[in-house]
């Protein structure tokens, strides 16, 4: 049994057009085109998912339902919009179901006698944005969150994520905005503290 080759896009192609050729090789039944795909975006996905979701494991688990829908429903792609805010909108739907889930489970075990002390563990393998950071960006919204991090971290134009998100471009405008303002108003009194730190201490940037 001969392998189908995929046949090699431009390199000046532009995204969306790599995306609707790998699509088009998908459901042609191309298995490689499927893996090029899942390569363009299973880092992407998955460093905006494991900001929403506690568990390292938890997002792997999402990002790969994400690639299998897209593979079960490929047919079904309107090549009208850009297959990455498709493949998104996938994603934070699965995220926000997850999350939903949780806050059923967490609102039943206040009825639960047992006590704990143990503390939540810190999943490792989030991107680097230094700890500050990443707990305050834990800690918005969820409105603000998915807009920030759509923005800020994939670089993506307003216009699709109010596409993404299903609200006006002003409205993820603003949404950016404020998650900004609320960045900066939270991890001010840390940077005054390690500002602080740094005058007394001559070794100190060295740590860091």
């Amino acid at each position: 049994m001969q392998t189908r080759q995929v046949p090699q896009i431009p390199f000046n192609a532009t995204e969306k057009a790599k995306d609707y050729t790998l699509l088009q090789q998908i459901q042609g039944g191309s298995q490689e085109a499927f893996n090029r795909l899942v390569d363009r975006y299973k880092n992407r996905l998955f460093n905006l998912v494991v900001r929403m979701i506690p568990t390292r494991e938890e997002a792997e688990d999402i990002v790969q339902e994400t690639f299998l829908r897209v593979y079960q429903h490929k047919n079904n792609f309107d090549p009208k919009y850009c297959f990455s805010t498709w493949i998104y909108t996938i994603a934070l739907n699965l995220a926000k179901n997850n999350l939903r889930r949780k806050k059923k489970v967490k609102f039943l075990e206040l009825f639960d006698l047992e006590e704990t002390s143990e503390e939540p563990a810190v999943e490792p393998g989030r991107v680097a944005l230094g700890p500050w950071i990443e707990k305050e960006i834990e800690k918005l919204p969820e409105k603000y969150r998915v807009a920030f991090l759509l923005r800020e971290m994939d670089r993506l134009p307003y216009e699709e994520i109010a596409e993404i998100t299903g609200v006006p471009t002003g409205t993820v405008k603003s949404r950016v905005n404020r998650a900004r303002t609320i960045l900066a108003e939270s991890l001010r009194p840390k940077k005054e503290k390690l500002y602080a730190l740094s005058k007394r201490s001559p070794n100190f940037g060295r740590v860091f």
